[in-house]
């Protein structure tokens, strides 16, 4: 009796072994949203949508059933809004990426989200290739922001550094307490920059009031953390 051996075939030396595709659910309360979005994982065979959900509450109960690779989460949503889904997901499934897909910019939503644990923060005007190109790099553990995020982040960083103690000081006060640092008294550095010691007097008063704090040596203490007066 003949045996028959059958033989797996195996693919050529040279050509790389098939990758299964990323997982992604997609998070939005409007239907056309998810529809749209749907058709546009449906290009790419890389990309594969395992589920959605209308509401934060829901993507965080499908996340065990499902186990997507990355998550597609809008932030204004009824029940459980995007941050809150972001970390619930993040607690119980570290290893689920998630990227932020919105229509607003604003730096507390960017920052509140991305302290969250997302790993990306785009605008729905966002282009195909970029979406995906943005959903590999999360599967991979890279982050993507949308230039307009990017731009309200240094914008949020510029407003608190100019409302920050001291950034209104003006050149002579900035002078005057590095002088202050350096540990000279107020006839000393009425020497030092040629001036009268009650024009000391009232700049000094002017830096302690600028810098919010009570005396010298809290204004010498400030000055060195905050780098207001290099020597």
């Amino acid at each position: 009796m003949k045996h028959t051996t059958f033989i797996k075939e195996q693919p050529p030396p040279n050509e790389p072994l098939t990758q299964p595709p990323i997982r992604v659910m997609v998070v939005d309360d409007q239907a056309v949203v998810r529809s749209g979005l749907n058709a546009f994982l449906s290009i790419y065979d890389e990309l594969a949508l395992v589920g959605e959900a209308n509401d934060g509450a829901k993507a965080v109960n499908l996340c065990g059933q499902l186990r997507p690779d990355v998550i597609l989460m809008d932030l204004m949503m009824p029940r459980m809004n995007g941050v809150e889904a972001t970390i619930a997901i993040r607690k119980h499934y570290p290893n689920i990426q998630i990227i932020a897909l919105t229509s607003f910019a604003e730096a507390a939503l960017v920052t509140e989200v991305l302290e969250a644990g997302a790993i990306g923060y785009l605008l729905k005007n966002v282009t195909a290739d970029e979406l995906a190109d943005a959903i590999y790099a999360a599967h991979a553990g890279s982050p993507t922001l949308a230039q307009e995020a990017t731009q309200s982040l240094m914008d949020q960083m510029r407003q608190g550094q100019l409302n920050q103690p001291g950034s209104d000081l003006t050149q002579r006060e900035v002078e005057v307490l590095r002088l202050m640092v350096a540990g000279l008294n107020n006839t000393a550095i009425a020497e030092e920059l040629i001036i009268s010691r009650s024009t000391v007097k009232f700049h000094v008063s002017n830096v302690l009031s600028k810098l919010q704090v009570p005396n010298r040596m809290k204004a010498i203490s400030y000055a060195i953390r905050h780098r207001l007066a290099p020597t």
